[in-house]
C-alpha cells in the first residue's frame, strides 16, 4: 500500500483549514493508512448480487391520518405563548409586504 506523505496531509489540512503541528501530521498520517487499509478490505468483499442501499436497517414512515380535534382547554394553551392576539398566537411578521 503507497504511504501516506506528510505533504498530503499538510494538503488536507491546509483544505480543511487545520493547524496541526509536525507530529499531528504524523498521526494522521498514519491514521488515514490504516483507513485506506480498511477501504482496500471492503474491496475485496463480493458485492455482485447486493442491491444498493442507503442505510443498513430500511425506515419506514408512520403516518396517521390527519384529523382535527378540538382542545378541551384552549386557553391553557394560548396563555402559554410569549404573545396572543385575541384567540390566536401572535408571531413576529416574518414575509416582507
Amino acid at each position: 500500500m503507497k504511504r501516506i506523505s506528510s505533504d498530503e496531509v499538510k494538503k488536507v489540512a491546509r483544505l480543511a483549514r487545520l493547524e496541526l503541528n509536525e507530529s499531528e501530521i504524523q498521526q494522521h498520517a498514519e491514521q488515514l493508512e490504516k483507513i485506506l487499509g480498511y477501504i482496500k478490505q471492503l474491496e475485496k468483499i463480493n458485492t455482485e448480487n447486493i442491491s444498493c442501499t442507503t442505510r443498513a436497517i430500511e425506515v419506514v414512515n408512520v403516518l396517521r391520518k390527519d384529523e382535527k380535534k378540538d382542545y378541551e382547554n384552549p386557553e391553557e394553551l394560548l396563555g402559554l405563548a410569549p404573545s396572543r392576539e385575541n384567540k390566536f398566537f401572535k408571531v413576529p411578521k416574518i414575509i416582507k409586504g
